[in-house]
């Protein structure tokens, strides 16, 4: 079982576009020389990490010639520098008018490749006005696709069977949760042997120097960075270890880095309840919901449908059987989003016939599957790694049946799907190190926190925890729906962000967008 404990994906139309056709959204670029070079800052630096920060960086035309792409190399231990190296992939868009330095843009998950947001989606990744001043930097994370990368298995299959096998024993029985354990230590072990000594350090504190290295060898003295989700957390944590090398820093949909384990799940149980009740709203007063009568009804109406599931699982065309695991996440993909409710719709009447298809085909979309049961990327099993150092697991089967219940308290409906969640790191290969808490940042410049007011997957209140931790935080509110908010909510939230990396403008108070 897959804890779902921050949002793992930022970019839900280009996972949605693995299910209807969307337009594109990245416009023509002016060409770019074939070949340049960055020169990296020349800061000193300790003489094992000379080598790494003294790099300089050869760029080639890439994607069509609008882009260009390198590789840097980064310690695997940044404890011990010398003793082995990975590489970083990165890629970027050229400033098209007077350039300002780089703007780092990490999309979240974690997993979620840079690399790829910002050559698919550079214009849902940050605007115009952006694209003009700044080189946009995408970056795959150590552990991450293009990167040096987490691997569990040598077929796809094996990656099916754990995400899709349903349990044999009867759901929520001791039976059921050593059945569930069995299969997650069996998948930590697989990444290890395929993945090696990397899958120790793929957690975000070594992310977030690999960040500082990055903007070193990119040339700039102080770090642009905007994160969506995780990529919050991977950019606080670099404040929290040099704050005197940030720059402009926006971090939106934020995660709550003192928020513990099973408050960030409840939470965002919450949150997913809250956006599944926004949208039978919405539905119940069109013609083609498939719902009638009361929200209350149809949420009642979703819950029974999760538990005949478990009961008697639906058979797919592929052979896959849909059972309420899997109908979860197919229902929370659309929700991060309003303008994806619509699926929805055909989700829940499609599963009601009996039909099981649409809701693998949202399914594969989240988990970046494509239909000839290959994957898209690593970002699946980069999600549990990362996580799984970055949560230290304390679960025992008590302590999740008393979750699990005041899950189902909070939220009746979803919560009982995101229980249990401490099988998955239980028997990880590495514990985790990374102790919760507060991320002050002391001493660093402004950071601007963006925060939706109904967003399901990194709810609301963790944007004003995050911003009233950090030293010199400041908080931006977009009163609406859906999964973060910069360049697809409204110009007040747009223009805070834009005048900030270009005007150093930071808001004196919350704009409440």
């Amino acid at each position: 079982m897959t804890p779902h404990r921050s949002a793992r994906i930022a970019i839900i139309a280009a996972v949605l576009a693995l299910v209807v056709p969307l337009t594109g959204c990245v416009s023509a670029f002016v060409p770019t020389p074939e070949s340049t070079t960055s020169t990296p800052t020349g800061e000193k630096v300790a003489a094992d990490l000379a080598p790494f920060y003294g790099q300089v960086l050869k760029w080639k035309s890439c994607a069509g010639g609008d882009f260009q792409c390198t590789t840097a190399s980064a310690p695997l231990d940044w404890a011990n520098p010398g003793t082995a190296k990975i590489s970083l992939a990165l890629i970027r868009k050229p400033a098209t008018g007077t350039r300002l330095g780089s703007l780092l843009v990490n999309p979240g998950g974690p997993g979620a490749s840079g690399y790829d947001f910002v050559k698919d989606s550079v214009s849902y990744a940050v605007d115009a006005k952006l694209q003009a001043s700044y080189d946009i930097v995408g970056f795959d994370p150590r552990g991450v696709n293009k990167s040096s990368a987490v691997s569990c298995y040598d077929k796809p299959a094996q990656l099916d069977a754990y995400l899709f096998t349903i349990p044999s024993a009867p759901t929520y029985s001791d039976a059921w949760i050593a059945e569930n354990e069995a299969s997650a230590a069996a998948f930590g072990q697989a990444c290890l042997k395929y993945t090696g000594d990397l899958l120790g350090f793929v957690d975000t504190n070594s992310a977030a120097r690999d960040l500082d290295l990055l903007r070193a060898t990119l040339g700039d003295k102080k770090l642009n960075y905007l994160g969506y989700s995780y990529g919050t957390l991977l950019g606080a944590t670099f404040a929290e270890l040099f704050p005197t090398k940030t720059g402009h820093l926006v971090l939106d949909g934020a995660l709550d880095p003192a928020t513990s384990d099973f408050d960030v799940t409840k939470v965002q149980a919450e949150g997913f309840e809250s956006a599944l009740t926004a949208y039978l709203k919405d539905c119940l007063t069109g013609k083609d919901c498939p719902f009638t009568g009361s929200v209350t009804g149809a949420l009642a109406r979703i819950r029974a449908l999760l538990d005949s599931l478990d009961a008697s699982p639906i058979r797919s065309s592929d052979g896959r059987e849909l059972g309420s695991a899997t109908m979860f996440t197919a229902i929370i993909l659309p929700l991060y989003s309003k303008s994806s409710w619509k699926y929805l719709d055909t989700l829940f009447s499609s599963v009601e016939k009996g039909d099981a298809d649409y809701a693998f085909k949202l399914a594969d979309g989240y988990y970046e599957r494509n239909a000839n049961g290959t994957y898209n990327d690593n970002s699946t099993e980069a999600f549990i790694a990362i996580n799984c150092l970055d949560y230290k697991s304390t679960s025992t089967d008590a302590t999740m049946r008393a979750e699990a219940a005041e899950l189902k308290k909070v939220a009746p409906t979803l919560g009982p799907q995101m229980s249990y969640g401490g099988t998955s790191c239980a028997d990880w290969p590495y514990k985790s190190t990374r102790e919760r808490g507060p991320i002050a940042a002391a001493g660093s410049a402004p950071i601007i926190v963006v925060g939706t007011t109904n967003d399901p997957a990194t709810p609301y209140v963790w944007a004003k925890n995050l911003a009233a931790e950090l030293q010199n935080g400041h908080l931006v509110t977009y009163t609406g729906e859906g999964h973060t908010a910069y360049n697809k909510s409204n110009s007040c939230v747009d223009d805070a962000v834009d005048d900030f990396f270009l005007h150093d403008t930071v808001p004196t108070e919350d704009p409440r967008c």
